[in-house]
């Protein structure tokens, strides 16, 4: 590294790179930074990241910007715009440097490596915010509360916390949100739109972590009961099953004594002393005394088998047939 004897500063290899390759040209340093410019008036809008001075308020969620382009780019948030697009895979982008980044997702480049588990990085800002989680540095903190971050954008996110800040506003209900991906989960209420399916029973969801609840019920049942070893996929299925033997909160059949542990299941077992079925098939006129039978029988009409053989392939109308035929392999 070259030291400026003017400055008394050393010159970074991204400086020296620049000066060779145009050595007839004057450089134009920041004195905070360092960081260099080949033109004065880039050099004194630079300056202005360094000081309070935002002049450009967004109208939407009034924050604040150096400049009028950073404001624009802020500005399609709120609008949804998204000019620049992947040619590789249609993903839109709000800025021409975020499109540029994601571009080398596909050329394969991630020339940035942590020296201490090897992980490789598309940029040198991914790689330093990287080796945090090694060194344990949080520089980011809260001047309310006081809690750090690793990231700025953690940091950021935390202050709505306090600033009581929601720009992401929905259209059709008008509900609003701190978070981006918060936003873009409610707008799955209104549109319906459940992109994450099963592959061995073909039920969608609206979110991954819902999908990951749901592969349970095909893959495991960590959760036991201690008094009759009966298995659950989640934790609440069991606690909701210990109330059987406690007998907290159940509610009883006055004609035969039956407990149930909802009010709505006990309406249902009612039924088979009255004799009601509130539910009519309105294709053969069969009826039914609960939803579940009921359902079950449609798919006699309609020949949907929603639950598939991981290993064979073969469908099946409900989940006890399905369970009874995993037995054959």
């Amino acid at each position: 590294m070259l030291v400026n004897k003017q400055k008394g500063k050393t010159e970074t290899s991204k400086q020296k790179k620049y000066k060779k390759a145009h050595p007839n040209q004057k450089l134009y340093s920041c004195k905070i930074c360092d960081k260099t410019f080949s033109r004065n008036d880039t050099l004194t809008t630079h300056m202005t990241t360094h000081t309070a001075k935002k002049p450009f308020t967004c109208s939407t969620c009034g924050k604040h910007y150096p400049h009028e382009s950073h404001l624009n780019d802020h500005m399609k948030i709120h609008t949804g715009g998204k000019p620049y697009t992947c040619t590789a895979c249609g993903n839109s982008f709000h800025r021409i440097s975020s499109l540029n980044r994601h571009m080398k997702t596909h050329l394969g480049e991630r020339p940035y490596t942590c020296t201490t588990c090897g992980k490789s990085f598309v940029t040198k800002c991914q790689l330093l915010d990287h080796i945090r989680i090694h060194t344990g540095e949080k520089p980011f903190s809260c001047g309310t509360c006081g809690k750090s971050f690793t990231l700025k954008i953690n940091l950021n996110l935390h202050m709505r916390i306090h600033t009581v800040e929601k720009p992401f506003s929905c259209g059709t209900c008008g509900k609003s949100f701190t978070l981006k991906k918060n936003f873009n989960l409610h707008m799955r209420i209104h549109t319906g739109e459940k992109p994450f399916s099963c592959e061995t029973c073909g039920k969608s969801f609206s979110d991954k972590i819902s999908l990951n609840l749901h592969m349970k019920i095909h893959t495991e049942k960590p959760f036991s009961c201690g008094t009759c070893r009966k298995s659950f996929t989640h934790k609440r299925n069991l606690t909701t099953h210990m109330r059987f033997h406690t007998g907290e909160g159940t509610m009883s059949c006055g004609t035969c004594g039956r407990r149930c542990l909802y009010k709505s299941k006990l309406v249902e077992h009612m039924r088979t002393h009255t004799g009601e079925k509130p539910f009519s098939c309105g294709t053969c006129g069969k009826s039914f005394s609960n939803k579940h039978s009921f359902n079950l029988h449609m798919r006699t009409h309609t020949g949907e088998k929603p639950f598939s053989c991981g290993t064979c392939g073969k469908s099946f109308s409900n989940k006890h047939s399905l369970n009874l035929h995993m037995r054959t392999h």
